[in-house]
């Protein structure tokens, strides 16, 4: 089966997330315990009990995404599954190379806590907004970004999937947008609970510093071609994937075509970690398209049936 890795962002964090998975697989329990020992603070304990105000603080959400993801991607391994691609939205891309075999674990637990200090500061330093805009095209949502700019800075950051298009920057200029975008006919214009401006020219200052972070970080050629957040492209030289994570913070995030060339290609997908919004997206893509999710003991059973695994294979 092609199969292709899907790895949730920043947002699906909830909690409780993991310990499920944790309470009945001794290899997920191990992955836990790393990130604890790795970032020298009790993660697990706030994956598991909270506070949620506390828990969605990007310093402290990104590495824990990251290490539900990297537990369910260790028993799907143990099934013995492996991708032929890997693709992650915005801080899942970490996970992606991760699964992809570009950076080890502990790594890239340290890179992301890394990120979401630098995004942290870069949020408080210059405050922003974003917004989900509902029902209307690409090149129609880049055009109420354009008009909006005289209000201050404003861009697509996400190109989810048809129709759903999240845009970032300068508070009134992002409010001008979805004023713009429903006067041409959006659905809706929401705006986002975030911390920053997140993949905008606001994040200029921790995409500089981040970039000094992932020069310095060993990252391998991967396993497997890696879906890049920026170009919707498979990259799998050392040097392509660094590049692309140093560029994802000011980037767009080109979710829709990343699942439109997987689609294209034959995959079928898995989702790993807190949630189902990827493959929410994905049926906005394609509503054929084949789709799994592991979050908690249940969907990875459910899974492995899928897959036409023996469940008995990934149980400790």
């Amino acid at each position: 089966m092609n199969l292709a890795l899907l790895f949730p962002g920043q947002g699906a964090q909830k909690v409780g997330m993991g310990r499920a998975l944790a309470e009945q697989h001794a290899e997920a329990r191990d992955v836990f315990a790393t990130a604890d020992r790795v970032l020298e603070t009790p993660l697990t304990r706030l994956c598991w009990e909270g506070p949620l105000e506390e828990l969605t603080q990007s310093v402290n959400a990104q590495p824990a995404l990251l290490t539900h993801s990297i537990a369910a991607w260790r028993l799907l391994q143990a099934a013995g599954q492996e991708p032929k691609w890997t693709a992650g939205h915005s801080l899942g891309e970490y996970s992606a190379c991760v699964a992809a075999g570009a950076l080890d674990f502990e790594d890239a637990l340290r890179l992301v806590r890394r990120r979401g200090e630098l995004m942290s500061r870069a949020g408080r330093e210059r405050p922003g907004a974003m917004a989900a805009i509902l029902g209307l095209e690409d090149h129609a949502v880049e055009s109420v970004c354009d008009e909006a700019r005289p209000a201050g800075t404003v861009v697509a950051a996400n190109y989810n999937a048809p129709g759903q298009v999240v845009v970032s920057g300068d508070g009134p200029a992002v409010e001008r947008a979805c004023e713009l975008a429903k006067a041409r006919g959006a659905r809706r214009a929401v705006r986002l609970e975030v911390s920053g401006a997140f993949h905008s020219p606001l994040m200029a200052s921790a995409a500089a510093e981040l970039g000094h972070a992932l020069e310095a970080a060993p990252i391998r050629d991967a396993s497997c071609p890696v879906i890049a957040n920026v170009s919707a492209q498979p990259v799998q030289r050392a040097a392509e994937i660094r590049q692309s994570l140093a560029a994802q913070l000011l980037g767009a995030v080109r979710w829709g075509a990343s699942m439109r060339w997987l689609v294209d290609q034959g995959a079928a997908f898995v989702e790993l970690g807190s949630g189902t919004v990827l493959r929410g997206l994905l049926r906005s893509t394609d509503k054929q398209a084949r789709s799994w999710n592991v979050e908690d003991p249940d969907s990875l059973q459910a899974t492995l049936l899928g897959l036409g695994v023996t469940a008995g294979s990934a149980e400790r």
